[in-house]
């Protein structure tokens, strides 16, 4: 039996983490995630044994870890040890260790299946990636080759290659610049993978990574911190990294957003990036915050399920979870559909997650369900949402839960929408509140009345001599549906015994 409940333990170089995982379908989604940074890998370099101290303090985590998985019900549980553990001559005595003390088995994957793993998380939250994976880790960098397409349909995945670069094994040259650069360049001019880069995307990443986007989005103002698809265009990157390569922990310290132990490693990873940059020349920087973990989860994904679109998917499985009835998000966009003819593919499936998503914010205070709507839909972990996306379903809540057009709550991430997707998406809020006027939830009723638009016109079809979809509600949102598409509000009884998008 497939799995629900997976829990990994990432025991990097630099920190140990756990997350746990709840399966729907082809969906997953993080039910608990807690990191402690161990520095493992720590002098490494010079030493090759791992830290003394990051070795105490990782088995008393590992422990609870592994009790805390175990109380939460995960079905499959694993432990991933990466560089430090896999290069340092007491790694495999450790595992065993660990193995003793917790009853479980620790798995020592090498740079290849590192890559692997880390590029399966990226695609399954970017399907249209194309570039490279760069996963920098606290003693390595994994790069493999993407490109587009799903990985549940056969992404093509690159042959994938560790390199020994990491902050924490950087530290141990010093603050020699020529060293640092020296050993660096030699590292990444050995691995011809980056130039698949160019002219591409280069997809980043890793905690020190996710840190370095976080900073920037400080810096720049940036009005939604989420870094899973942040982008920066290549310029734009090379002169931040260089900004942040040449400070001192103790400058960034003042950036709350970032833990300071995370912070120590930030400058030499920024670093790395920048000379990666270098070598690599692709056309924008995109951070993922799917990796390894994510990776290995979604490898766990039955076949069955594996022809899902995973964006769809997650709002697919939020949605029946959030929703008062049998929500079908699907009939509701076929509902919706002939207002909107010739959409892109990309706008099809905006609006599919939107209806799906329709009835989220019910069981909130009806002064309050446009703005919880906007918020929480802006910000949920779903794989494979653009910021872009994210905006538009958002805005899309907003409207069908009455909200104003001129509200503060949209005025900063409003932005991140161009105009016309930003009324595209109004009008179909107003399309959903229409439906929802019409049928409460109850997705059956749909099936009675019909809405298109023709000449000038928005046209509302109702059932003859009925009572059920007249009144001044459903008059004063068909009406409003109409303005927001530059159109005329008509209703009228239909001739025909059925007409539908049932």
């Amino acid at each position: 039996m497939a799995a629900e409940r997976i829990g990994v333990i990432d025991l990097g170089s630099n920190s140990l983490r756990l997350v746990v995982f709840e399966r729907l379908g082809a969906a997953v989604f993080p039910l608990f995630n807690e990191k402690v940074m161990c520095g493992l890998g720590r002098g490494i370099a010079s030493t090759g044994r791992l830290n003394p101290e990051g070795t105490a303090l990782a088995l008393v985590n590992l422990r609870r870890f592994v009790a805390f998985a175990r109380a939460l019900g995960v079905d499959h549980l694993a432990v991933l040890a990466t560089a430090a553990m896999r290069e340092a001559s007491d790694g495999e005595a450790f595992a065993a260790e660990v193995e003793r003390q917790c009853r479980v088995q620790v798995k020592i994957i090498d740079g290849a299946e590192e890559a692997r793993l880390s590029a399966i998380g990226v695609i399954a939250g970017i399907p249209e990636a194309d570039g490279v994976v760069a996963d920098l880790g606290g003693g390595s960098v994994e790069l493999v080759r993407v490109r587009p397409g799903s990985f549940f349909a056969g992404h093509t995945l690159g042959q994938g290659v560790s390199l020994p670069l990491g902050p924490l094994r950087l530290a141990e040259l010093g603050d020699s610049t020529k060293a640092l650069t020296e050993t660096v360049e030699q590292a990444l001019h050995s691995a011809p993978v980056l130039r698949a880069a160019n002219g591409k995307d280069l997809y980043l990443v890793g905690g020190a990574a996710r840190a370095i986007a976080r900073l920037h989005m400080e810096h720049t103002k940036y009005p939604l911190h989420v870094v899973h698809q942040y982008t920066m265009m290549r310029r734009q990157a090379e002169s931040f990294f260089d900004i942040v390569g040449r400070q001192s922990r103790k400058s960034l310290e003042r950036i709350t957003t970032v833990s300071r132990k995370r912070l120590e490693v930030v400058p030499l990873a920024a670093f790395i990036l920048r000379r990666l940059l270098a070598v690599a020349s692709p056309q924008r920087v995109v951070f993922s915050a799917l990796g390894l973990r994510e990776g290995y989860a979604y490898g766990l994904i039955p076949a069955k399920d594996r022809g899902s679109d995973l964006l769809i998917a997650a709002y697919m499985a939020v949605g029946k979870r959030q929703s008062r009835f049998h929500l079908d998000g699907d009939r509701l966009q076929r509902w919706t559909a002939p207002l909107f003819l010739n959409l892109s593919e990309r706008a099809a499936r905006r609006h599919r997650a939107a209806c799906w998503l329709s009835d989220l914010a019910w069981s909130e205070h009806p002064d309050y369900r446009a703005r919880q709507a906007y918020i929480r839909s802006l910000t949920m972990p779903f794989a494979g949402s653009t910021h872009a996306d994210r905006v538009f379903v958002a805005t899309a809540l907003h409207a069908r839960y009455g909200g104003p057009v001129e509200d503060p709550v949209k005025e900063a991430t409003g932005q991140l929408l161009d105009e016309d997707s930003a009324q595209q998406a109004r009008s179909l809020g107003l399309a959903l509140r229409l439906a929802y006027t019409l049928c409460a939830g109850t997705m059956e009723l749909l099936s009675e009345v019909w809405v298109g638009r023709t000449d000038g016109t928005i046209l509302l079809e109702i059932p003859p001599q009925t009572s059920l979809f007249v009144g001044e509600t459903v008059q004063r949102r068909l009406d409003a549906l109409a303005r927001s598409l530059g159109a005329v509000a008509v209703m009228r009884p239909r001739e025909a015994t059925l007409v539908a998008g049932g």
